[in-house]
């Protein structure tokens, strides 16, 4: 029963960029050489997480070290879009085996970029962790839908993965070519603590704030549905 959950699963892909990204992906994928695999494009995705990474701790040392990082969500989306597409229009599907490797390494890939991120010296780590934490119970909940009421949900509030990617691209542009982003700091005392935030520490702190809203929204009205699906039964 689960397994065939798992193959019936309706994926939900409403992102702003969606008609223009299958398109796009659909041309990568009948284009691709034979000897490139699925398999090969998500660890192509998990090497391009490493980039990633490797690019923001790097900018502890060097602010240009930011363009290695956005280089790598290039390769990253590279990988891990078109891994599914490339079966998809090879027609050579493996729905379980499939659906275990991409999951696993795209929980792989978030907790390297995001620790990537922390040691950037541009974010405190604890923030970098929050945002890791709140994407991974997103993450949870979206694989539990596809179990439950074969619904495989991508995207919130019309934002997926590739709107992330393109969003990180754009922050790590603006930290590398605006001076005074960078070094801007504000601090401030917190019980008897004080603190110094930097601009992405901000925005870190928004995008938890985000995140936050959006899993606090989708499991509530989960819950109404599951309520209604599996209702209390009458007690005799």
């Amino acid at each position: 029963m689960a397994n065939s959950k798992i193959i019936d699963a309706v994926r939900i892909q409403t992102s702003f960029l969606n008609a223009l990204e299958k398109k796009l992906l659909i041309w990568l994928a009948e284009r691709q050489p034979k000897w490139v695999t699925s398999d090969m494009m998500s660890y192509l995705g998990v090497f391009g997480a490493v980039v990633i990474a490797t690019g923001y701790i790097l900018a502890a040392w060097n602010i240009n070290f930011l363009w290695l990082s956005s280089l790598g969500f290039v390769i990253n989306w590279y990988g891990d879009s078109l891994d599914g597409t490339l079966a998809r229009v090879r027609n050579t599907q493996r729905p379980i085996y499939g659906y275990y490797l991409d999951h696993t390494l795209d929980a792989i890939n978030e907790v390297i970029i995001f620790i990537g991120v922390g040691l950037s010296g541009l974010v405190h780590f604890e923030i970098a962790l929050l945002a890791l934490v709140m994407y991974l119970l997103m993450t949870i909940n979206v694989s539990m839908n596809a179990h439950l009421k074969k619904e495989f949900k991508l995207t919130y509030a019309k934002l997926g993965p590739t709107e992330f990617r393109i969003i990180m691209i754009i922050i790590n542009t603006l930290f590398a070519l605006i001076a005074p982003l960078r070094e801007f700091s504000h601090s401030f005392t917190l019980c008897d603590k004080e603190f110094t935030f930097g601009a992405l520490d901000y925005i870190g702190i928004v995008i938890v704030i985000a995140l936050t809203l959006m899993y606090i929204t989708a499991v509530r009205n989960d819950i109404k549905g599951y309520a209604k699906i599996d209702p209390m039964p009458e007690q005799e």
